[in-house]
């Protein structure tokens, strides 16, 4: 949750939060070719900072300041560019300040990449397959072939439904569209994977980067699942699908070892920078959620994982069928907690079940609230000025959401001082592995949970697999 939003009043998530946080919380022949000394930078001069791009920014806990890194993005997005068909066209890339793994573009050249994206790549190669993909959506249309296809459908709608006043047609029409657009960003991620690894080929990187990458997408969980869990409205293919495309891609460019992967170097780049939650926009360490300069921290029930995201912390059994939202209230002066369930609640609170009470020394208002599918508790807690929310849902007949809830709202309290002091930030730091060191040696120096499984995925090495004295690898410290 981001602190700047808070100090200036942050607005409710509301519905359309929880409603994403129901759904599951819904969002890549071989040539060296170097870029002449004389050649034209891409990127350019900075751009006016427009207001999508501002609110994008901002929707991501800010810009991400890293100027190794920042310099080695422009490097790789010079020579990417100049090996497209489109040389002659300006990017500008931006490094986002949030932990999540993420990469996209905007139809004007803006590119992002998240820390935790940078953080989970493992050498030059990978990063540059990423901007190869993103770079190919913009150079292939893309966006304007999908506002295309989505306002023919809306009209298709909008003349069934009003023209022909058939609103059962037009709901049919609807849900083809849905399904024909679905289907066609499917098609478009495919082709942006295949026309990235022919660019990042051409550009004299490894096009193998490519499936190394969305492998490590794929162990990670960011990825989309497989074709037999997949919902079929779906915009991505299955990481599996984008793998072995990838790799056959790569194979037409190339044998393995005749692109730039440049590991050292990337790693140098790395070497320092932030990783997770930013404090400033609280902290996440297992299931507990801790906001030092805001002063409050909770403890998710166990089974649960926590995101922080700049607007609210979400939470999701691994089955998806218990959910948890916490947010904070832009309320008016003096306005009673009941009244905040009341109003930023869409949905009918069930008669009767609006109560006050007390935990942890602070004011609380609880209520219940039922839907078709789900069943939800709810609660306002008032800290010095500031109210939150906690909302916890379960489908409807499943799971003790009334214990859940419970146990989770007696951990909500107040930060101290002297606790907030003692949250500090954490950081990647690339060290150089010695005779004798294993995975859980090194994994056992990183203040997190899940150390070995985070060392693992963080450097891309399966389980067991040894590590090579002289080689360098990722760990967390504080």
């Amino acid at each position: 949750m981001s602190e700047t939003r808070y100090s200036a009043g942050l607005r409710v998530a509301g519905s359309l939060t929880l409603a994403a946080l129901l759904s599951g919380c819904a969002a890549l022949g071989f040539g060296s070719m170097s870029v002449p000394s004389d050649a034209p930078r891409v990127i350019g001069p900075e751009r006016p900072r427009d207001q999508d791009h501002e609110r994008l920014v901002a929707a991501f806990g800010g810009e991400a300041k890293a100027p190794q890194m920042q310099r080695r993005l422009n490097d790789i997005v010079n020579r990417l560019v100049m090996a497209t068909d489109r040389p002659d066209e300006s990017y500008q890339v931006t490094i986002l300040n949030s932990p999540v793994v993420n990469a996209f573009a905007l139809p004007n050249g803006r590119l992002y990449v998240t820390r935790g994206l940078l953080a989970l790549a493992n050498d030059t190669s990978e990063v540059a397959a990423v901007l190869s993909h993103e770079i190919a959506h913009v150079t292939l249309r893309h966006a304007s072939q999908r506002n295309e296809l989505q306002a023919r459908s809306t009209l298709i709608k909008r003349v069934t439904e009003n023209v022909l006043n058939d609103a059962e047609q037009a709901a049919v029409e609807q849900s083809e569209a849905r399904s024909n657009l679905a289907n066609f960003s499917r098609a478009q991620e495919l082709e942006a994977d295949q026309t990235g690894v022919r660019v990042l080929a051409r550009a004299g990187f490894d096009p193998y980067g490519a499936p190394r990458f969305l492998t490590a997408l794929g162990r990670s969980g960011t990825g989309s699942k497989d074709n037999a869990g997949a919902d079929m409205m779906a915009s991505h293919p299955s990481t599996n699908d984008r793998i072995s495309q990838a790799l056959q891609a790569a194979k037409r460019a190339g044998q393995p070892g005749m692109g730039e992967a440049t590991r050292s170097d990337y790693l140098a780049s790395l070497d320092g920078i932030a990783f997770g939650d930013d404090p400033a926009d609280g902290v996440v360490k297992g299931r507990r959620f801790t906001h030092a300069r805001l002063g409050v921290a909770f403890e998710a029930p166990e089974g649960f994982s926590l995101e922080n995201t700049s607007q609210a912390v979400l939470g999701a059994s691994q089955d998806g069928s218990r959910r948890l939202l916490f947010d904070a209230a832009n309320t008016p002066s003096g306005q009673s907690l009941e009244e905040v369930l009341r109003s930023t609640w869409t949905d009918t609170i069930e008669p009767g079940s609006l109560e006050t009470t007390t935990i942890n020394g602070l004011p609380v208002a609880t209520a219940t609230s039922v839907g078709k599918e789900w069943s939800f508790r709810l609660s306002a807690i008032r800290i010095g000025s500031t109210t939150y929310r906690l909302i916890m849902a379960t489908r409807s007949g499943g799971g003790d959401l009334e214990g859940m809830f419970q146990r989770t709202l007696d951990t909500v309290r107040q930060v101290k001082r002297d606790e907030a002091r003692q949250v500090r930030p954490l950081k990647l730091q690339v060290v150089t592995a010695q005779e004798g060191d294993t995975a859980q040696r090194l994994a056992d120096r990183m203040p997190v949970d899940r150390a070995l499984d985070r060392f693992l995925l963080l450097n891309g090495l399966d389980r067991n697999a040894p590590l090579k004295p002289g080689e360098r690898y990722k760990i967390i410290v504080e």
